[in-house]
């Protein structure tokens, strides 16, 4: 079903985008360095392409898609990534719906895929994308976990219609039980309450390394009336838990000793009403061991055995990602 929301944002292209009609010799400009061909007939500056994160080198690549293919539905990532939601490094691949009358295919960086309609289509500026909770559903049963989690979890705190039984009830639905199983572990533990997707990554790390299930955004009141709030919080132990993403400290919210000095000011007002903090980036959550470490250093132990399958799995992937970076806010 198609429907034109009208307050559906699109991420815009992050750097120009270049048809070959407007350059005169484009590849004559590829040869001496002053352009990078995205994909056939499109092309954008190069020295702001080396500029760019790698997620936006991906929302590149789909705005390249775009221009070429003007009728396209996209899905998957490329929707996650028009959508403002979670994108772990450059995908690289475009993906895209066809008709059930057409052949799913891979060629020019394009992957087809064969879809009925049960699938919502949101059409916006030119756009036709995937809506949030089918893209979540499409994520979490094609995806690894972690990103269906962190894609479910963008879901609901931008749509506030939305809810798990919501993602649920979509998933259930579907023609095609590919993935329908397997999708229902994020699907089920989705919240609009985590606000990052580092946040989002850690509670499926966590839970994979059998850790007692944290309570989310806590907020606690110091003796001087200061209300500081908690990404995780485990009552029991008086365990608080800080996601900080290594973006906090590169320089671009500020001078990071400066941040630093303050998150030491706030964990002092916390540990008026708890025992202990930990804190945690992205670097601890992709080799799995780190987070396991600091965790246990603050008093949590592990009250089921852990998920082998899934923290390798999840490893893997986030260390390939780490090469390139992910998106750090969504």
């Amino acid at each position: 079903m198609f429907t034109s929301p009208p307050t559906l944002g699109v991420a815009p292209s992050p750097l120009p985008l270049l048809r070959a009609r407007s350059v005169p010799h484009p590849e004559r400009e590829v040869a001496r360095g002053a352009l990078i061909r995205l994909r056939r007939g499109v092309y954008a500056p190069a020295e702001q392409w080396r500029d760019l994160a790698p997620w936006d080198r991906y929302l590149a690549r789909v705005h390249a898609v775009r221009l070429t293919h003007p009728d396209a539905v996209f899905s998957h990532e490329s929707a996650a990534a028009l959508l403002g939601g979670p994108v772990f490094g450059d995908p690289q691949v475009v993906h895209v719906l066809v008709g059930t009358a057409d052949t799913s295919r891979f060629g020019g960086g394009v992957r087809t895929h064969r879809s009925g309609t049960d699938r919502d289509v949101l059409v916006a500026h030119g756009f036709a994308i995937t809506s949030l909770a089918d893209t979540a559903v499409d994520l979490a049963r094609y995806r690894h976990s972690a990103l269906g989690l962190a894609m479910s979890d963008f879901a609901l705190r931008s749509d506030a219609g939305l809810s798990p039984d919501e993602l649920l009830g979509r998933n259930a639905a579907r023609i095609s039980g590919r993935g329908r199983g397997a999708a229902r572990w994020a699907l089920s533990r989705a919240t609009p309450v985590a606000e990052t997707v580092l946040e989002s990554v850690s509670r499926a790390v966590i839970e994979w390394l059998g850790f007692p299930e944290p309570d989310l955004q806590v907020v606690f009141r110091s003796g001087a009336g200061v209300e500081d709030r908690a990404d995780f919080h485990w009552p029991t132990l008086g365990v608080v838990g800080e996601a900080d993403g290594d973006v906090k400290y590169d320089g671009r919210y500020g001078n990071p000793i400066e941040i630093f000095r303050r998150q030491g000011h706030r964990d002092q007002r916390l540990l008026e009403s708890i025992a202990a903090t930990a804190h945690w980036g992205w670097s601890d959550v992709a080799a799995v061991a780190p987070l396991r470490a600091t965790l246990r250093s603050v008093g949590l132990r592990p009250i089921a055995p852990e998920n082998t399958a899934e923290l390798v799995a999840v490893r893997r992937i986030l260390f390939r990602e780490n090469a390139t970076g992910r998106r750090e806010h969504g």
